[in-house]
């Protein structure tokens, strides 16, 4: 199985302002040319009173309140020295919430370093949870893994193995049966609140390559609703050749092995690859199973129970 990080996780300010449409009053158009690297958010209240030891210079900016309150007390002198700390060129930008007024100290200083500032109608708190929630998304680690990403019956299924398992062969089928493709050969992963989002590449997104025919467009030849942009990975099935002796699960009471991917463990199956398997009925079926497990019908547990029953009948026979 291949998987490769991504090192470089950044977000662009121009995409945060349109997120939130915030009203920019100070910065142009080129001052949103910058890069959000840190999921977190400052309230500068030590960097207003002229504390600067273990400040973080890379996050955003928040005034709310409390901050305006204490900018009204303080010396015009002091407020320019302030101002010029904190919209450093390592700052992305300064948000007002609460539809405060932006000092106007603050507001001269920005626009001389053509710095943005931004104003929101929001509270403090509800715009400080929706800033940290949308940035810890946009700029959580991703992975790539070798792999197809097809969302069936609103599952989440990462179809991995060795090249040539069939595994864009196994999509395709799904996809004439209406199930929907994420991406083929290369998944992008991020974690997302304790969750697996997976995407495709810009370059891979709606296509997909089965040997001997070459790349499919899927949307043109299945219609939009064929393709989607992202998916949760609920669920996880690898593709290996058919070993005669290896041990592969019968009952379904067998220990399996989780998938680990960011952190996060999701329900493996491994399913042996030889002539005359319908893989991706099997697919199907195994996401079924899957989804009633999680609802609490569990096919194996059951069976196991009536074994154990049958069991006990026979001991009470004999004796």
């Amino acid at each position: 199985m291949s998987i490769n990080i991504i090192d470089e996780v950044r977000s662009e300010l121009r995409d945060f302002k349109n997120q939130f449409d915030f009203e920019q009053i100070s910065g142009d158009d080129n001052s949103l040319n910058r890069w959000i690297i840190v999921p977190d958010i400052n309230r500068p209240g030590l960097e207003l009173a002229g504390f600067y030891d273990h400040t973080e210079p890379k996050r955003v900016v928040i005034l709310g309140v409390k901050e305006i309150a204490y900018i009204e007390t303080m010396e015009e002198s002091v407020q320019y020295e302030r101002f010029e700390m904190i919209t450093d060129g390592w700052t992305p930008a300064i948000i007002v919430s609460s539809d405060l007024q932006c000092p106007d100290i603050l507001l001269e200083v920005a626009r001389q370093k053509n710095f943005p500032i931004f104003l929101s109608s929001k509270p403090t708190s509800q715009l400080m949870i929706d800033c940290i929630s949308y940035l810890e998304e946009q700029l959580s680690p991703i992975e790539n893994v070798h792999g197809v990403l097809i969302n069936v019956f609103g599952t989440g299924v990462l179809i991995t193995g060795d090249s040539g398992m069939g595994k864009s062969e196994i999509a395709l089928e799904l996809i004439r049966k209406g199930h929907v493709l994420i991406s083929d050969d290369r998944v992008d992963v991020k974690r997302a609140h304790n969750n697996l989002i997976g995407f495709a590449p810009e370059l891979l997104s709606g296509m997909l390559e089965i040997r001997g025919i070459g790349i499919m467009n899927v949307s043109r030849m299945f219609g939009a609703a064929a393709v989607m942009e992202s998916s949760n990975i609920d669920f996880v099935i690898y593709l290996e050749q058919w070993d005669h002796k290896s041990e592969y699960v019968r009952a379904g009471i067998e220990d399996s092995m989780d998938y680990e991917l960011l952190g996060l463990s999701v329900p493996q199956l491994i399913f042996p690859v030889k002539e005359g398997r319908n893989l991706a009925m099997l697919v199907e079926s195994a996401v079924i199973d899957y989804t009633l497990k999680k609802r609490g019908f569990d096919s194996s547990k059951e069976f196991d129970k009536k074994v154990y029953e049958f069991i006990q009948k026979q001991n009470q026979l004999k004796e």
